[in-house]
């Protein structure tokens, strides 16, 4: 499983005897867009694994559960939409050192010319080393979409052009970016990601040139390299946005896609040039490039 949370809060349930866990099964293909429902509704520690979602708290989680099923309810009653289907359990457990349950769990990968590892493993010679405690925030490397455009920016990006990485998560692409000796700015429209970044880039020693809470129509500049590892609904929505802040000649990273809604970002971006695809998994990765006019 991938954890996606571990943090000073979750540290205090080793200090209580008992503990809630909230195991939700689902289809795999929904696990990224649950996971981000939760974390918006409580900052307790979620695990992700395929078809499954864990969220442990010192509190009951019945709340959780709760607007889980609002929320399906009202997605699965609204006309054209997929039907989404899951079941749910809450059980009381006895603490034990999950910590290290979790460390266990998560593993270094090599994505590209980037190795991104844990604090508790050592960097790795050969590769461009990044350091990432995989948190609340979206992008620790393991999942297809960003391990894809991690592959896309060892391909295509270099020294000294500018960069800016819309709904930068846990700020995995920008530090890469960085690393690699461009100018970089981010921006979230999730608070706890933006601090997550702050936290990431600060972990590898490294500086970015901008960071706000909010998206691309706050940008003042125009870039290189605009890198947005969403998802479709979204990247359709803000497809001129990211088309306008993208130089002439420069190229947009799209990422976050599921196969079945490719043609709907393809769609959106029909009027340049499709440059590569990559697929992982079900995930597809697109990269275009800017004509000159």
């Amino acid at each position: 499983m991938k954890a996606r949370l571990i943090s000073k809060k979750r540290l205090k349930l080793l200090m209580h005897k008992i503990y809630y866990e909230l195991t939700v099964t689902l289809d795999n293909n929904f696990v990224e867009f649950i996971a981000d429902f939760i974390s918006s509704v409580t900052d307790d520690g979620i695990e992700l694994g395929k078809g499954q979602i864990i969220v442990r708290s010192e509190s009951d989680l019945t709340f959780v559960k709760d607007a889980l099923v609002s929320l399906v309810d009202g997605m699965n009653g609204s006309k054209g939409s997929i039907k989404m289907e899951m079941s749910y359990q809450i059980e009381e457990k006895e603490n034990k050192d999950w910590i290290k349950s979790y460390q266990d769990s998560v593993q270094p990968i090599e994505a590209g010319k980037f190795y991104i590892f844990p604090s508790w493993y050592e960097p790795k010679e050969d590769f461009i080393n990044i350091k990432i405690d995989p948190a609340l925030a979206f992008g620790s490397g393991h999942h297809a979409t960003t391990f894809s455009c991690l592959e896309a920016i060892s391909e295509y990006v270099n020294v000294k052009q500018s960069v800016i990485d819309v709904g930068c998560g846990s700020g995995i692409l920008g530090l890469a970016c960085e690393k690699l000796g461009s100018s970089v700015e981010l921006c979230d429209t999730d608070p706890l990601s933006v601090e997550s970044c702050k936290e990431n880039f600060t972990l590898n020693g490294e500086t970015y040139d901008k960071l706000w809470e909010g998206s691309i129509d706050k940008a003042e500049g125009t870039y290189d390299i605009v890198i947005a590892n969403i998802i479709a609904d979204v990247l359709k929505f803000i497809a001129k946005d990211l088309k306008s802040a993208c130089k002439e000649d420069g190229r947009l990273i799209l990422s976050g896609i599921l196969d079945k809604k490719e043609s709907l970002v393809k769609e959106a971006f029909k009027d340049l040039t499709l440059e590569k695809r990559i697929l992982k998994d079900e995930w597809v990765t697109l990269v275009y490039t800017k004509d000159v006019n």
